[in-house]
């Protein structure tokens, strides 16, 4: 197999030799804010989970692509990521599941990867110096280094808009006993799963809908997903959800739980490098259990800026950062983590009953 030499670039000059993989994207250029994710499985989730798009995902679990990958696992119809950076990608997977190798999927989504990167080192420098534009391909180190320059992060910028869906669709049973209308940020697949295991019809959203017309529908109760980018930038979700508050039980995970806290009156702030991996955990501040948690997020909730009668539920136990806020007389909460775990553990899947929890004592159901 012919190997082409690709080089990776960060935007304050920091250089890494490599091998290109995956789609080679014109001009030799791949460009985007690049974030470490330290989950040891699951990576077909993490590259089709909408939340990366405007972002390079790196891995630090040194194998990537053991077990091949399979449509059943995709979290998004295709991928929104910029780019994938891996130590070691591998070329002959070996599960039953496997319908095509790593390699050949970001082919055929057109998603750029650079492989035999140090990724240890790149991690470290990342943790030091936070998260930041690079670009990596088989362009001349000058040209890489004026596309990570070039490119703007994810700050200000309203990536929802280039993932949200463009008209409603629905998933679940006719017959489930509630009704959920879900603002599409970016969301999963796995989390519609779990909603309608939950027993929920669910009727998924484009992002912009109207609050008035949320409300037309008549929902048990709504629901605002994951998704990308800067919370404060998204297009009209913080009116939307402000006019909703208190009008229906609400339940937000990831970008939604920001956006539910800006609607409340908090303000959000960018973490130094985020939090993207399988294995963080978190307290329960009411009972004290810590969860093992699945993450994937550069913006957090600055907690001295909630209102009064909106409380923390949950704390992140490795550097403090809320990951859970509610407000018990707006019948509204949210989790900065992915309850759904896709991937990671099922530590914190109870809060789906706690949603539909949520809705029968407010006289919701069917």
């Amino acid at each position: 197999m012919k190997v082409t030499e690709a080089l990776l670039v960060l935007a304050d000059g920091t250089t890494f030799e490599g091998v290109a993989a995956g789609h080679r994207p014109e001009g030799g250029v791949a460009a985007g804010e690049v974030v470490f994710n330290t989950a040891l499985a699951g990576y077909q989730e993490i590259v089709t989970d909408p939340s990366y798009a405007g972002q390079i995902v790196a891995f630090t679990y040194p194998h990537v692509g053991n077990y091949g990958v399979n449509a059943g696992d995709d979290e998004a119809r295709v991928p929104h990521c910029r780019g994938v950076i891996v130590r070691d990608l591998a070329r002959r997977p070996s599960n039953w599941r496997a319908t095509d190798d790593l390699d050949g999927f970001l082919r055929r989504h057109r998603v750029p990867a650079i492989a035999g990167i140090d990724t240890r080192r790149l991690t470290r420098h990342l943790r030091e110096a936070g998260a930041m534009p690079g670009a990596f391909g088989t362009a001349d180190r000058d040209v890489l280094l004026a596309a990570a320059q070039a490119d703007g992060g994810t700050d200000g910028r309203d990536l929802v808009a280039g993932v949200t869906t463009a008209e409603p669709y629905e998933v679940g049973r006719d017959d489930a006993g509630y009704y959920v209308v879900a603002y599409d940020f970016g969301i999963k697949r796995s989390i519609l799963d779990r909603l309608v295991a939950a027993g929920c019809k669910v009727e998924v959203v484009p992002a912009s809908t109207p609050a008035a017309e949320v409300l037309a529908r008549e929902p048990d109760g709504v629901f605002c997903s994951n998704g990308p980018g800067d919370p404060a930038a998204v297009t009209g979700a913080q009116e939307n959800v402000r006019a909703l508050l208190g009008r229906v039980p609400m339940f937000g995970i990831c970008l939604g739980h920001q956006i539910m806290s800006l609607a409340l009156g908090a303000r959000t702030f960018k973490l130094r490098f985020g939090h993207h991996g399988a294995n963080h955990p978190v307290r329960r501040l009411e009972t004290g259990r810590v969860e093992i948690t699945s993450q994937n997020h550069n913006y957090a909730v600055d907690p001295s800026t909630l209102p009064a009668g909106s409380e923390v539920t949950h704390l992140n136990l490795n550097d403090g950062d809320v990951e859970g806020v509610r407000s018990a007389h707006l019948q509204a909460f949210s989790v900065q983590y992915h309850p759904e775990a896709g991937p990671g553990p099922h530590d914190a899947r109870y809060l789906f009953e706690e949603f539909v929890d949520l809705m029968r004592t407010s006289d919701g159901g069917r």
